[in-house]
């Protein structure tokens, strides 16, 4: 297994974890880009959005909402931001959906 998510999803890699369940990890990015950042994964390996089927519509809608419950929990209601890179002109560098969620902080539109 290669996938460094996958690894953190196996156990093989700490990570500072928000969340779990039988379908996605949350957890702190380790370069975080805000007072809050955090990512949700799905524990099934999909490389990129772009590979979601049909059968994995739940996953998806599970894992922003996640991800938006997560973000309230950490006090981001006044405002957050959700992001999944997909594929290298998108800026995806680990090829397992994820989504990034920050927040805590004034954030600019379009992202640099």
């Amino acid at each position: 297994m290669d996938c460094l998510f996958c690894k953190i999803v196996a156990g093989e890699i700490p990570a500072r974890k928000l969340y779990e369940d039988e379908h996605v990890v949350a957890f702190h990015d380790i370069a975080p880009q805000a007072p809050v950042h955090f990512l949700v994964i799905p524990k099934k390996h999909i490389g990129m959005l772009t590979d979601l089927t049909a059968e994995d519509t739940f996953l998806a809608g599970h894992i922003l909402y996640t991800a938006q419950r997560l973000a309230k929990e950490q006090g981001c209601e006044e405002g957050f931001r959700v992001v999944m890179n997909t594929n290298e002109l998108g800026g995806q560098t680990v090829y397992h959906i994820h989504m990034h969620v920050l927040g805590q902080r004034q954030l600019s539109w379009p992202p640099g």
